[in-house]
């Protein structure tokens, strides 16, 4: 059985819609995919009625927080999208996704770099605008070769010379939203060096305390040494370890099921969701 628990269509910042995602996820022999889109669960519909036969969707949502002022990722699985509080939260969060990308095309163009609004937001399309839609807009500038090239600090890095803060939310707050809209919480990606400065392990046993369920262990930023040592952090603190590709279409190089999530993983996962359960593919087209 293998399922990947993170994967992004276009409407966040992947290149796939979310119909695509599910049909691509099949013909990759996938038997569970999760759609988490970033702050947004405006795929799911789309994602449901292409769902083929013989794979089940995880539906969620990739939320984006920060701590001690560095920025970290919550993957919510199978939470009610239409429970108040979460879902408020969520708008806040996406709202300031606008002025957000738009002042960091002023900090370009200051730069001398000929990007315009009207450029990223071509690129986002319906999507939920980020940072990977102006690393985009460089890439089809000639300014960096690859998408990755852009978040360095001479970039898009966090503290990088055209990085712009946005609403995040508290980790702890993000932990007791899903809780209360019956999800699941796992803390994405978190030794992802490259993107940053990441969280202590410290304040993961803080999450830890304060209902986390897991932790994105494999995954493509994680070498083998990092992936051994979140494995035994996660042992240690009683977390659930998951994998997946962190899947964004052709914006990123990591295939579908790239890394993948253990079948009791994913059985713990449903058991303790009570917010949504898995959809089971019904043949749709």
């Amino acid at each position: 059985m293998r399922i990947d628990l993170h994967c992004h269509s276009t409407a966040s910042d992947g290149t796939d819609s979310p119909a695509e995602l599910v049909r691509n996820a099949a013909a990759a022999g996938l038997d569970v995919v999760a759609l988490t889109d970033h702050d947004t669960t405006r795929g799911y519909a789309e994602a449901i009625g292409a769902l083929p036969k013989g794979l089940a969707l995880v539906t969620g949502a990739e939320l984006s927080c920060r701590i001690d002022g560095i920025s970290m990722h919550m993957l919510a699985y199978l939470f009610d999208p239409e429970e108040p509080a979460l879902l408020a939260e969520r708008e806040l969060v996406r709202d300031d996704r606008v002025p957000r990308a738009q002042g960091m095309v002023a900090r370009l163009q200051e730069l001398g770099v000929p990007v315009t609004w009207e450029q990223v937001a071509r690129i986002a399309g319906d999507g939920s605008v980020g940072r990977p839609h102006v690393a985009t807009a460089l890439v089809e500038l000639g300014v960096v070769p690859t998408v990755d090239d852009a978040f360095t600090p001479d970039w898009l890095a966090d503290g990088g010379r055209v990085f712009v803060e946005k609403h995040e939310t508290d980790p702890f707050e993000a932990i007791r939203l899903i809780k209360g809209a019956g999800g699941v919480a796992v803390f994405a990606h978190p030794a992802a060096a490259k993107r940053g400065r990441t969280v202590p392990e410290s304040a993961i046993a803080e999450m830890a305390a304060a209902g986390l369920d897991g932790i994105e262990v494999d995954h493509t930023d994680h070498d083998a040494d990092t992936r051994a040592r979140l494995r035994g952090l996660a042992g240690e603190l009683g977390l659930l370890v998951t994998g997946s590709s962190d899947y964004h279409g052709s914006r990123k190089t990591v295939s579908l099921g790239a890394n993948t999530t253990d079948p009791e993983v994913y059985g713990e996962i449903t058991r303790r969701a009570t917010g949504a359960f898995p959809v089971p593919g019904a043949g749709g087209v």
